[in-house]
């Protein structure tokens, strides 16, 4: 099994309109990797994968605005544009001009605009499982996916985000119960399950923002402006993995990577010498 890096550290760095909240591990390497997060949640969630990349270079997890600890963004409904530019002035405020990028999920929706934003800033880029939606399914996540939640007197808001997070692993989409909607990956643990709950507590009024924009972003029309050199992911375990060879067909000259799972130690040492492979190909 791969070396650990030290434990993650926690930073915030400010911004013109709030904060940014981020992780982070390592030294060297040719150039920091930054890393964004899926939803619903947090950079929490990516902290073991962190810390085994963070072995060979300077890594960073950052907390996608209106995620986690990071302040929301102004505009009542913010495009992936939006959570795009907002990382890159993150990335100014932490002095860090030239950077790999890894984005899972909603964070490789990110990802992706910020590599079109600043093609020049980003040397390699990793986009891992995104969701390829035709109409009527975009039509259904953006209707049922990321509800908007308010705090009442009674707290089923509690309630409401264990069940929510504890869906997420058990069905997809997590709004479709039935039989044939069965994910086979099981459960996180409680303590687990407890950590990625609270970090959608933390944003309650705002979680739902990136998750929509992720459900919005054309991605097939994004993805073909791409230039960076760049790896396309997913996990045989991933429920958009079905998509994988078309993300890889969309994104021209970029190489194509299919993991077993990311749930396990094992699994995450997989990914990481692979991603680690890739950042530092000649």
């Amino acid at each position: 099994m791969p070396e650990i890096a030290a434990a993650p550290r926690r930073r915030f760095v400010d911004v013109a309109d709030g904060q940014v909240h981020c992780w982070e591990a390592g030294a060297g390497g040719t150039v920091p990797l930054i890393m964004l997060h899926a939803s619903p949640g947090s950079a929490r969630m990516l902290r073991p994968l962190l810390g085994r990349l963070a072995m060979s270079r300077r890594a960073l997890a950052l907390d996608a605005r209106g995620n986690g600890d990071s302040t929301p963004l102004a505009q009542a409904t913010p495009e992936i544009a939006d959570f795009a530019a907002a990382t890159l002035a993150a990335l100014d405020a932490l002095g860090i001009a030239r950077f790999d990028l890894y984005g899972t999920h909603t964070g490789a929706s990110i990802a992706a605009e910020i590599a079109i934003q600043a093609p020049q800033r980003v040397r390699r880029l990793i986009l891992e499982s995104m969701g390829l939606w035709d109409a009527a399914l975009q039509a259904v996540h953006l209707a049922k996916n990321a509800p908007s939640i308010e705090p009442d007197m009674i707290g089923s808001q509690f309630n409401w985000a264990w069940h929510y997070i504890r869906d997420q692993h058990l069905f997809w989409p997590w709004y479709e119960t039935a039989a044939a909607a069965r994910l086979s990956i099981g459960l996180p643990d409680a303590a687990a399950l407890h950590e990625l709950t609270v970090e959608v507590l933390k944003s309650l009024g705002s979680y739902q923002m990136s998750y929509r924009a992720a459900a919005r972003y054309p991605k097939r029309d994004r993805l073909a402006l791409l230039r960076a050199r760049t790896l396309v992911a997913s996990a045989r375990s991933d429920a958009l993995h079905r998509y994988l060879d078309e993300m890889h067909s969309l994104v021209a000259g970029s190489q194509l990577l299919s993991l077993a799972e990311l749930e396990s130690g094992a699994g995450l040492d997989e990914a990481a010498i692979a991603y680690t492979r890739f950042l530092d190909a000649p």
